[in-house]
């Protein structure tokens, strides 16, 4: 009678891609999806720097203090729909596919900073200079939360699977990043208006 040895365990060897380096398509998918993160964070955080500024423009004179104070609470309504962005944004981004719902995220926030910029002062308008400055950064907020949970994933899909923490881990510079592109570009504006003497 013939005894059979155990057999040997198969394993599956997976060549390193670390060697082999990023192709050409991962790499332009990191890069675009975190330029585009870049740029929502640079809008999201371009009216917390310049929250007392729009404090004595969007909200009643006479109470600095308190104009300030509610400049500071429309910033954080934005934070607190982020969520409801990721869910609604998440879903469309399963049913149509990620890279739409990217260029819908940012056209909603490009367009919502851009339309901030033309809003009337509460000396024109009344109340309704803040109502429309609160409406405004509710968008950016649900642009913000589908957009930026949405990278992060586009970004995995895209990566092989043993390299999805390094290839997300770009997706995690972008807030910072995007912060330091609204103060370089306050900086930058505030210097040349000094200059030309127009303060």
């Amino acid at each position: 009678m013939l005894i059979e040895g155990p057999t040997p365990m198969t394993t599956m060897t997976h060549a390193s891609p670390r060697g082999a380096g990023m192709t050409s398509e991962e790499k332009f998918v990191i890069f675009a999806s975190s330029l585009g993160t870049v740029f929502e964070w640079y809008d999201f955080y371009l009216y917390a720097t310049l929250a007392p500024f729009f404090a004595a423009v969007f909200f009643p004179p006479g109470n600095a203090t308190a104009a300030l104070l509610s400049a500071f609470a429309t910033y954080a309504a934005g934070f607190l729909v982020r969520p409801f962005g990721a869910l609604v944004f998440g879903r469309i981004g399963d049913l149509v596919g990620r890279k739409y719902t990217f260029l819908v995220t940012i056209m909603v926030m490009g367009t919502a900073t851009f339309l901030v910029g033309l809003l009337p002062t509460f000396n024109s308008v009344g109340w309704l200079a803040p109502i429309l400055l609160v409406t405004l950064r509710l968008c950016q907020g649900l642009a913000l939360g589908g957009e930026y949970g949405g990278a992060a994933t586009y970004v995995a899909e895209h990566s092989r699977p043993n390299e999805r923490g390094y290839t997300t881990s770009f997706i995690q510079t972008t807030a910072t990043l995007g912060f330091f592109l609204a103060l370089a570009i306050i900086l930058l504006c505030r210097t040349n208006i000094n200059a030309k003497g127009l303060r």
